[in-house]
């Protein structure tokens, strides 16, 4: 690119008197970019971050797939099954799981909660429970001890060490109906999952107390199978289901999960699409102000062409100019874009204390902290499509430069 069109063009970017609401114009253009391209990183790294900590959240709690009953309530399983599911190729670990909804009781009050019997060793092998257990020792999760969601436990006003009463709709058989069975246990711990369901929901048991407590022993309602590779888990489900009796069928998360992931999806899709909007407004900016500045100029392109510029020099003028506040506009986006995903938190933080209110409550949008996650495709493809529409905007106005008639410009000023 020759010297004089740089030094033209880069010219016919400052502001001057006649030509000021033009530079004004180029300046909204450059911010729209740059507002729309941030815009655009900043909201698909917080949905690839939403997305990626319910997924982790919910398979560390849920499992990769899970043996439920074909019929009934619950399923017989005995230690042989699990151990022949943990022999499979690809399977990390086999848990069994019992599940029932229960009344749990304090001095303070009185909340339903979902009681999840799991074995101690279990429990020591799920990072997302372990890593943020609060309390006694794990090797206390025996008989007659809870653990409960710290939500849960902080809603009760229970702590660790205290009792807690619970009650089960599964009670003894009587003359006069049933009897509802109330017990106490000690709570030993906390846990924090960072996932308010289950936060202020879950109560852990011991297993065998749990079968005990609802009155199903040596019955479960899940087992809960962990694999090694998910790319492998369509093989493995095939494997799993080889050796199951007919009372008892798998699903994997895609399934018991799909509709709450498949609405982030399209929520995440169509957020992109209304955002690359700002974008192209931008890039329409561009295309009145570069008309704006050539109609402008047309006496000056009239004198260069008499000169002897061509009318690709003419043409590279004009795109220098756009491109200019495209290209500068795009990458000072991405440079605030990426800068905002990486502090997404401390920054909703300082607006939660600014405005004196908690602006992502756990209770609506399931997670404690909002997430961010920077896909390099996704921005690269955004800086792409917007250097692109930049480059589109310029097209039309340089090329009506390149084809001013000097004879007729000269002959009406």
């Amino acid at each position: 690119m020759m010297l004089f069109e740089r030094i033209v063009g880069f010219r016919y970017l400052k502001a001057r008197k006649r030509t000021g609401f033009v530079s004004v114009i180029a300046g909204f253009s450059f911010l729209g970019i740059m507002l729309g391209v941030a815009t655009l990183i900043i909201v698909m790294s917080v949905m690839n971050g939403f997305r990626d900590e319910l997924m982790g959240r919910v398979l560390g709690i849920n499992g990769h797939m899970a043996i439920y009953p074909s019929w009934g309530p619950t399923i017989y399983a005995d230690d042989r099954q699990i151990k022949d599911l943990k022999k499979i190729y690809g399977v990390t670990t086999a848990m069994p799981v019992l599940e029932g909804q229960v009344m749990a009781s304090s001095e303070l009050l009185s909340q339903g909660a979902l009681l999840r019997g799991i074995q101690q060793e279990d429990f020591k092998k799920r990072p997302l429970f372990v890593s943020n257990y609060k309390g006694k020792s794990i090797d206390n999760f025996i008989d007659n001890q809870v653990i409960l969601g710290f939500r849960l436990a902080s809603k009760m006003g229970v702590h660790v060490g205290e009792k807690i009463n619970l009650i089960s709709p599964n009670g003894n058989i009587t003359a006069f109906g049933t009897m509802p069975r109330m017990k106490s246990y000690e709570v030993i711990g906390t846990f924090d999952t960072g996932m308010f369901e289950y936060d202020s929901n879950f109560i852990l048991m011991p297993l065998e107390q749990a079968q005990k407590y609802l009155m199903n022993e040596k019955q479960l309602t899940q087992i809960e199978i962990f694999v090694a590779d998910m790319d492998m888990l369509p093989f493995i489900q095939k494997e799993v289901i080889s050796k199951l009796p007919r009372s008892q069928t798998v699903v994997d998360w895609k399934h018991s999960n799909s509709a709450f992931f498949n609405a982030i999806e399209v929520e995440r899709n169509v957020m992109f699409l209304i955002l690359t909007l700002i974008i192209i407004v931008a890039a329409f900016n561009i295309i009145s102000g570069l008309i704006m500045l050539v109609k402008d100029k047309s006496k000056d392109i009239a004198i260069l062409r008499t000169m002897g510029a061509s009318r690709r020099s003419i043409m590279t003028i004009f795109l220098i100019d756009g491109l200019f506040v495209g290209v500068i506009g795009t990458f000072a986006g991405v440079l605030v874009g990426i800068s905002v995903s990486y502090n997404i938190e401390p920054i909703r933080q300082f607006l939660g204390r600014l405005a004196g209110q908690d602006l992502f409550s756990a209770e609506i949008y399931f997670l404690s902290q909002l997430p961010s996650k920077i896909d390099i495709k996704e921005v690269i493809a955004v800086t792409t499509m917007s250097l692109i529409l930049s480059f589109l905007a310029t097209l039309y106005p340089s090329w009506k430069a390149s084809k001013t008639d000097p004879v007729e410009a000269l002959r009406y000023e």
